[in-house]
């Protein structure tokens, strides 16, 4: 056999083998460590340090208990829970009163029995309108490009070899 094959060979029992490895794990996750049970009720995520972050989470089956890994997120949406999911509608206008847009978001799925508000309703700063700046237009001074006189400013880029054949 050539050596491509050999490696070709290897390669793909490389990939089932981490392939079976990925599907137990997803088993794992889901009953439990190698437990029948089905039901388990989950606790909400703790961060291990700070208010946000990395941390766990507990879950219990009639007498067996679990600690899983789970992240708090660090933003505005630490407020509503990490296991909320929300499906949200595009930003208002702006109010001038305040200086803030909002939306309002519907729960889509609420993950690991957390309890959610079924809509919720978010705010953030308004943003200052920047002007658009016009494109394709120069009106600075005359330029030199590679030491020629060039008034109108603009200039061709090469983009080929520099032996003038193409590659």
């Amino acid at each position: 056999m050539q050596p491509r094959g050999v490696l070709l060979l290897s390669l793909l029992a490389l990939l089932a083998l981490t392939s079976a490895v990925a599907k137990k794990k997803d088993k794992v996750k889901k009953g439990g460590p190698g437990t029948e049970c089905a039901e388990w009720t989950w606790g909400p995520c703790t961060p291990s340090s700070k208010d946000c972050g990395a941390g766990f989470r507990e879950g219990t089956c009639g007498a067996q208990t679990q600690r899983i890994r789970c992240r708090v997120p660090c933003n505005w949406k630490k407020e509503f829970g990490a296991d909320c999911k929300y499906k949200f509608e595009n930003w208002g206008a702006c109010d001038g009163g305040t200086g803030t847009k909002a939306r309002q978001g519907t729960l889509k799925k609420a993950r690991y029995n957390a309890q959610c508000q079924e809509t919720i309703r978010v705010t953030k700063p308004c943003t200052p309108k920047t002007k658009a700046k016009a494109k394709g237009t120069y009106s600075g001074p005359p330029q030199k490009v590679l030491g020629i006189d060039n008034p109108s400013g603009l200039f061709w880029v090469w983009c080929g070899s520099s032996s003038g054949v193409a590659a």
